[in-house]
């Protein structure tokens, strides 16, 4: 009997499937990814957009994108362009894209009625008096002095407060709830707050901002957002999306589901955190190739088939977990393994004369661009007298089953000859500075005395007749898994009742100080004339050194190569 083969699922399908079955929503599917435009995507986000938009592609839906642009501190729209780019990049296709500062008039009168219902008052308390009337997670808040005002007088405050008459952070407008609630997110939230910041789309046009907590569900309702996915810390703030949503009347009602987030380990999973390595100059950029935001993963080459194939394994649960960031690296390294085509390069140089080679004379040897795929053809490489080798394949004193080159010793250069090292030359701190073969010119690859055999091969070239590049080797950007930042209530939207623009000062400190030190490598070498050819964004496997990526960063004179990864490594994915 065939083996049954079962549709792939998650919890979160299957509680839509469920709401389908009752008839809710008409039988209609409508999801969003609603990031705020304040920094780039990062690997987290990728989770969150995945969830999403495959969602929606699940059940035949659409899923749109909106910006939450409800802080005008952080954002520009060179986010809201690096965004767009990086989901198209990912090669998914949104149906509409929304802003929340589009809907700032509907959310202002949304506030108007909650304050004429008794619903909503004004308060003169400050920040740090709020989050101490607030209570605690043991102990019930208490009434601020200010929340009895009548909706006359909060109405006048809250006019005051948008036309511009009241310093900011002086007065909030808070939703009336419970301050006993044993949901400390009940406890009377802030919806808006004062900030004189010119906005990146309304210009100046509001002074009063709503909170990501009270635009967000307006939002989706306003959309027709029929399950607004989220992840796991937005559980506990579920009970106020669902009140918003309810308290303003909304007739078809979003069903807020709560996923895991992505953890990684050896990397900072917060916007903040990666936009204080940015803003304090320990990253060239939002792109740096250590960063893990798409713009730096694309830029070191990672693929958007990998990534993809990255989140498909890491699934979607429940309960949140860290997973290895070796998983990643592993299927970057299967993708450009099946695509990336082959070429030489030499990292490290040490030059080898072959001596009874003819001066000026050049030949050219064939490499296969793909050595399991024929159709991806083959390339010529230049032979000369002299060429360049690794310097670590090159050992004066070497152990019994080292089979690369050495005194007395035979090495196939790959595609070419067999040489046999004759002699070397030592600098007077003892390294080796030049190492001397002979050709046995009946070994040439592909002719008939190619079947003579020896145990080594190694990769070449020219000294005369190559390309310089600058190679950028990374490794890790923090040293453990305790520099990963705790997770924040408002990931998506940075602007938490309680959270400040910037990251904490002493957690930014810790974090820095747990950066790896050698996160960067870089090294000068000789490639070979081929690659001349390769366009910033190209990938190759340079034989037996790894994967390698064409950098922005090259000139005419000089390429730049980001290794992408490593040819190898011990880890196996579950």
């Amino acid at each position: 009997m065939a083996e049954e083969v079962r549709e792939k699922s998650n919890f979160i399908w299957e509680a839509i499937k469920a709401d389908l079955a009752e008839g809710k929503n008409g039988g209609r599917v409508q999801t969003r990814f609603p990031p705020e435009p304040n920094g780039y995507l990062h690997i987290g986000h990728v989770k969150a957009l995945t969830v999403d938009f495959t969602t929606a592609e699940r059940f035949g839906g659409v899923c749109n994108l909106r910006f939450d642009d409800t802080n005008p501190t952080k954002e520009k729209e060179e986010f809201v362009e690096a965004i767009t780019d990086d989901i198209h990049w990912l090669g998914f296709e949104y149906g509409a894209i929304y802003y929340a500062s589009e809907q700032y008039d509907q959310i202002y009168e949304f506030a108007l009625d909650l304050i004429r219902r008794g619903l909503a008052y004004v308060d003169d308390l400050s920040k740090e008096e709020i989050r101490a009337y607030r209570g605690t997670l043991k102990e019930p808040g208490k009434n601020s002095p200010y929340r009895d005002r009548t909706p006359e007088e909060n109405m006048d405050l809250f006019l005051r407060m948008k036309n511009g008459e009241f310093p900011e952070g002086s007065r909030v407008l808070r939703a009336k709830i419970d301050m006993a609630s044993p949901n400390i997110n009940m406890r009377d939230p802030t919806i808006y707050r004062i900030k004189y910041a010119t906005h990146h789309r309304t210009g100046d046009k509001w002074c009063i901002y709503p909170m990501y907590d009270f635009a967000h569900p307006i939002g989706d309702a306003l959309e027709g957002v029929t399950h607004s996915l989220c992840s796991l810390e937005y559980e506990i703030h579920r009970p106020l999306y669902d009140w918003v949503v309810n308290v303003c009347g909304f007739e078809q009602k979003p069903r807020q589901i709560e996923f895991a987030r992505l953890n990684l380990t050896n990397t900072v999973m917060s916007k903040r955190f990666l936009r204080g390595l940015v803003e304090g100059g320990h990253v060239s950029g939002w792109d740096d190739p250590r960063m893990p935001t798409l713009a730096g993963m694309r830029r070191r080459g990672y693929t958007s088939a990998a990534v993809r194939d990255f989140i498909d394994r890491v699934g979607v649960a429940k309960a949140d977990s860290v997973v290895d960031l070796r998983l990643l690296e592993y299927c970057v390294r299967n993708d450009l393994g099946e695509v990336a085509p082959r070429a030489m390069a030499v990292l490290d140089p040490i030059r080898v004369v072959l001596t009874n080679y003819p001066e000026g004379k050049a030949e050219l040897c064939e490499l296969e661009n793909h050595p399991k795929k024929p159709e991806m053809g083959t390339h010529e490489i230049p032979f000369t007298r002299e060429i360049y080798i690794e310097r670590e394949d090159f050992m004066v004193d070497a152990p019994k089953k080292y089979f690369r080159l050495k005194p007395g010793g035979e090495v196939r250069l790959k595609g070419a000859y067999i040489v046999r090292c004759e002699s070397y030359d030592l600098d007077e701190d003892g390294h080796v500075t030049c190492v001397y073969c002979t050709v046995d010119f009946t070994s040439k690859s592909g002719s008939e005395g190619a079947d003579r055999k020896v145990k080594g091969t190694i990769h070449w070239v020219s000294a005369e007749e190559n390309i310089p590049f600058e190679g950028r080797l990374y490794d890790v950007l923090m040293l453990d898994d305790a520099a990963q930042a705790p997770a924040e209530a408002a990931e998506e939207s940075d602007d938490a009742e309680d959270a400040e623009d910037e990251a904490p000062a002493t957690k930014l400190d810790t974090m820095i100080a747990r950066m790896n030190p050698d996160s960067l490598k870089v090294v000068h070498g000789y490639a070979e004339p081929w690659l001349a050819k390769a366009s910033v964004g190209d990938s190759f496997q340079f034989l037996r050194m790894g994967y390698f990526c064409k950098d922005k960063d090259s000139t005419d004179s000089l390429a730049v190569f980001n290794r992408v990864v490593p040819l190898k490594d011990s880890y196996k994915p579950e």
